[in-house]
C-alpha cells in the first residue's frame, strides 16, 4: 500500500491552482477570481475521496483541463469555471440543478453538454456515438463545451500511460477517430497533432518509439542545417526593418509515419521532416504585403518550387488558418518547407476558433468567415436527430477531414466546399429549395451535368426547374452533409406520404375481414410479410411489393410478434458480448482451446498471427473475430463499438502456421532467388505459399506469402534476408492491401 502525504499532496493542489490562477489574472474581470476560486473549492470538496490511475488526487485532472483551455486553447472565466467543475455531475452527488443555482444557467449548460448519457453499455447499438452526438448538440448554443471537451481529452491522453491497455487502446482509437479531426476543423493545430501523435504511441507503439527516435538522434544535425538555412535570410529580414520570429519545427510523428506509408519510404528518405516557419509582427492592414515581402526575400536566397505553393492568406482554409506556404531548394540540394504568417494568424492557427473570435472585431460582423459558415452548417446536420448516431457520427466525420476547393456564383460570392463536391452539392449549399430542384449547370459558361465535380476557382451557375424533384440516385454523388441531410429528408416524406396511402388501402382490407389495425395487427402483419417496420410494410403496400389481396391471409396468423430487426440484433449482441466475457473471465486467450468457450476465427481484413498486439470483437452470427490492433478497421470498431471489444492475448502453446506477406527490395543480381529461397526453405524450414518477383532497370522487387509461427519468427526471417547481399529493404506488408 502507498503511504500518502495529505499535506504535501494539498500543497501540489494549491500550487498547481495559483499557477491556473497566474495565466488567468491578464484578463480577469472584477468578480472573476472569486468565482473561479469559489468553482475550485466546489470541485475539491466534491472530489476530495477520489483517485485517479496514476494514484493521483482526482481534482489535479480538472485544474489541469482549467489550464489546457487557458494556456493552448484561450478561453476565459466562465470555461474555466466549466472545466473545473465538468465532473462532478457525473461522478459526484451534485446535480445540474445545483450548478445552476450555485454557478449560473451558462456553466450549466456546458457542463450539461459535457456529462455523458448514463445507462449500461451494450444497451444501445453505440453508447460513445451518442455522447458525442449529445455533446455536439451543444454547438448550436455554446461552442465551449466542444473547446472544453478536447482540454480534457488532451489531459486524459497526456496521462493514459496509467490504464489498463484494453483501455488505452479504446480512448486512443476513439481519439483518433473523433477529436483529433475535430479539433483539426476547429483549427486547434498543435492540439490536433499532439493527439494524433498521442493516439499512435498507444495504437502503433513500436513504429511511434521507433520515428521518435530517430527524430532525437537526428536534433543537433536539424538544428545545425536550421541555423544555416536562417542566417543569410535573418540578415536581409532585418535590413527591411521586419521584427520576425524564426523557427524550425520537426513535422509531427504522425505525418512523418503516414508519409512513409503513402510513399513506402523509409524515414532517411522522408525530405520534409522539418518546416521553417517565419512569423511578423505587423498591423493586421499590412500583413498581407508583409508576407508577400517575405517570401520575395526567400527566394532571393533559395529556389522555390512553384508546385508546392499555397496562398492561405488570400483565401484562408473553412478553420480559420492563415499562412503561406512554399518548398525551397537549399544550396544543399534539399527541400525545405518554409511557412509565412503574421503574429495574429500564428495565433490562430495554434489556437483555432477562441483565438478567431478574439480577433474578431466590430468591422467583421458584417461578413461571416469560413468557420463560421462551417459552425453555422453543422447546427443545420444537428437539426437532422432522425438518424443513428452512428449514421451521425459518421457523417459528421466525414466532413472533418476534408480539404477544399473554393468556387464562385455568377454574382461572384465565394462558395467553400469539400474537395469531391459536385454541381448538385453546390446548389444544396447556396439553398435547399435550390439543390431540390436542381436539373444541371454551368461551369465556367459551359453546360455540365449535375455530378460534374467542381475545381478550385470554377464559376457555377445552378439551372432549376419546378418539375424537378430529389431522387434517391442523387445519394451516390453528393458528398456535403447539408446535401445528404436535405435528399433523405424528402425522401423520408415522400415514403411516409406514400405510407398513409399504403395504411389506408390495409384497413380498407382488413376492414372486409373484420379485423382492427391495432399494435397486435401491424405486429403480425410486419412478421408474416417480413417487413422492418410499420413505415416500411404500408410503404410497401402502397408501391405494390406486397399485394392487398394476401392481407386477408393474416386472419389465419396467431400470436406473431416480431420486433424489428435492428432491435433484436441489438440484444443478440448484448448476449452474445455477455457470453464471451463470461466464458473468459474479460480474456480471451488464443490458442488455448482447452478453455474457450467461445467460438473464435481470425479476421481476414488483417490477417493476425501469434506475438501481433489483438482484440476480440464479438460479431452476431459469426462468434468472435480476432483483429489486430492496427487493423484499418480497429479504429472504427473501438470507437463505435467499445462495449463489443473483448481483450485478447496469444497463448505460448500456439502450433499453427500463420499467413505473412513479405515485401523485398534491391539491387538484381544473378542468383538472388536463389539467396532467397534457399534461407527461407533451407535454413528456417518455412513453407512459402506464393512469391512473385518484378525487376526494372536493375531494380529488383518481391511479394512472398509465407507460413510462419509467430511474430518473431517474422523478425527472425526478415534479419536473415537483409543479411543477403543486394538486399535494401525487408519488410511485412498486410494482406489486406493487396
Amino acid at each position: 500500500m502507498v503511504l500518502v502525504d495529505e499535506v504535501e499532496e494539498k500543497k501540489e493542489i494549491l500550487r498547481r491552482y495559483r499557477k491556473l490562477l497566474r495565466r488567468a489574472k491578464p484578463f480577469l474581470k472584477d468578480n472573476d477570481a472569486k468565482l473561479i476560486r469559489k468553482a475550485f473549492y466546489t470541485a475539491a470538496e466534491a472530489h476530495k475521496d477520489m483517485r485517479r490511475k496514476t494514484g493521483e488526487p482526482y481534482i489535479y485532472h480538472p485544474i489541469e483541463v482549467a489550464f489546457i483551455c487557458v494556456s493552448e486553447i484561450g478561453l476565459g472565466t466562465t470555461s474555466i469555471i466549466s472545466a473545473l467543475l465538468h465532473d462532478v455531475v457525473e461522478d459526484t452527488d451534485w446535480s445540474l440543478a445545483d450548478i445552476e443555482r450555485e454557478f449560473g444557467v451558462k456553466v450549466m449548460r456546458i457542463i450539461d453538454g459535457l456529462t455523458k448519457i448514463s445507462g449500461v453499455p451494450g444497451e444501445s447499438m453505440s453508447e460513445q456515438a451518442e455522447n458525442f452526438r449529445k455533446m455536439l448538440l451543444t454547438l448550436s448554443k455554446d461552442t465551449r463545451v466542444i473547446l472544453i471537451k478536447l482540454a480534457d481529452r488532451l489531459h486524459n491522453m497526456r496521462t493514459l500511460e496509467s490504464m489498463p491497455r484494453h483501455k488505452q487502446l479504446k480512448i486512443a482509437s476513439e481519439t483518433f477517430y473523433l477529436y483529433a479531426p475535430l479539433a483539426h476543423r476547429l483549427g486547434l493545430y498543435a492540439i490536433k497533432t499532439e493527439l494524433e501523435d498521442l493516439s499512435m504511441k498507444y495504437r502503433e507503439a513500436d513504429e511511434y518509439n521507433f520515428i521518435a527516435k530517430k527524430i532525437h538522434d537526428t536534433k543537433d544535425q536539424r538544428n545545425r542545417f536550421i541555423r544555416s538555412f536562417i542566417r543569410p535570410i535573418q540578415k536581409s529580414i532585418n535590413e527591411q526593418g521586419y521584427k520576425v520570429e524564426i523557427k524550425g519545427r520537426p513535422k509531427s510523428i504522425f505525418s512523418i509515419a503516414t508519409k512513409m506509408k503513402k510513399q513506402n519510404i523509409p524515414f532517411e528518405e522522408v525530405y520534409d521532416l522539418f518546416a521553417i516557419r517565419i512569423i511578423v509582427d505587423v498591423e493586421e492592414e499590412n500583413e498581407k504585403a508583409a508576407c508577400w515581402h517575405l517570401y520575395s526575400i526567400v527566394t532571393d536566397y533559395y529556389t522555390p518550387n512553384p508546385d508546392r505553393l499555397r496562398d492561405w492568406i488570400s483565401i484562408p482554409k473553412g478553420n480559420g488558418y492563415e499562412s503561406l506556404h512554399t518548398t525551397v531548394m537549399t544550396n544543399k540540394g534539399q527541400w525545405v518547407e518554409v511557412q509565412i504568417r503574421a503574429r495574429r494568424m500564428d495565433d490562430i492557427a495554434e489556437k483555432g476558433y477562441a483565438a478567431h473570435w478574439k480577433y474578431k472585431d466590430g468591422t467583421a460582423k458584417g461578413s461571416e468567415s469560413s468557420l463560421d459558415q462551417w459552425i453555422a452548417k453543422v447546427r443545420e446536420s444537428l437539426e437532422q436527430n432522425d438518424i443513428s448516431a452512428i449514421e451521425f457520427v459518421d457523417d459528421f466525420r466525414s466532413n472533418l477531414f476534408q480539404e477544399e476547393v473554393y468556387a464562385f456564383t455568377p454574382k461572384g460570392k465565394l462558395i467553400t466546399l469539400p474537395t469531391g463536391a459536385c454541381a448538385l452539392d453546390f446548389a444544396f449549399d447556396i439553398h435547399t429549395e435550390v439543390g431540390g430542384c436542381c436539373i444541371g449547370a454551368k461551369i465556367n459558361k459551359k453546360l455540365v451535368s449535375l455530378n460534374t465535380e467542381i475545381r478550385n476557382g470554377d464559376q457555377v451557375e445552378i439551372l432549376t426547374s419546378s418539375k424537378q424533384h430529389p431522387n434517391e440516385g442523387w445519394l451516390k454523388y453528393v458528398v456535403t452533409s447539408k446535401a445528404i441531410s436535405s435528399i433523405k429528408d424528402y425522401l423520408k416524406e415522400e415514403k411516409k406520404k406514400a405510407a398513409f396511402e399504403g395504411k389506408e388501402i390495409v384497413m380498407r382490407k382488413l376492414k372486409q375481414i373484420k379485423l382492427e389495425l391495432n399494435n397486435d395487427t401491424i405486429n403480425r402483419m410486419i412478421a408474416y410479410f417480413g417487413a422492418e417496420s410499420p413505415l416500411d410494410f404500408f410503404y410497401d403496400v402502397a408501391k405494390g411489393k406486397i399485394d392487398p389481396k394476401h392481407i386477408k391471409k393474416i386472419s389465419e396468423v396467431k400470436d406473431l410478434k416480431k420486433p424489428g430487426r435492428k432491435h433484436e440484433e441489438s440484444q443478440e449482441i448484448a448476449k452474445a458480448t455477455k457470453k464471451a466475457k463470461e466464458a473468459n473471465s474479460n480474456l480471451l486467450i488464443i490458442g488455448d482451446n482447452m478453455n474457450n468457450m467461445v467460438d473464435y476465427k481470425f479476421a481476414n481484413c488483417c490477417k493476425p498471427i501469434p506475438g501481433d498486439d489483438v482484440f476480440g470483437f464479438v460479431t452476431v452470427s459469426d462468434g468472435i473475430k480476432i483483429h489486430r490492433t492496427t487493423c484499418p478497421n480497429a479504429t472504427e470498431l473501438m470507437s463505435n463499438y467499445g462495449y463489443r471489444i473483448i481483450k485478447a492475448k496469444w497463448t505460448s502453446q500456439q502450433e499453427i502456421a500463420f499467413l505473412a506477406g513479405l515485401k523485398v527490395i534491391g539491387t538484381d543480381r544473378m542468383g538472388m532467388i536463389n539467396d532467397i529461397t534457399q534461407i527461407i526453405s533451407n535454413d528456417l524450414k518455412v513453407n512459402m505459399r506464393s512469391m512473385s518477383i518484378d525487376t526494372d532497370n536493375g531494380i529488383f522487387e518481391g511479394n512472398m506469402k509465407v507460413y510462419v509461427d509467430d511474430t518473431s519468427h517474422l523478425e527472425k526471417m526478415i534479419h536473415k534476408l537483409e543479411s543477403i547481399d543486394g538486399i535494401e529493404r525487408v519488410y511485412r506488408f498486410d494482406l489486406f492491401e493487396e
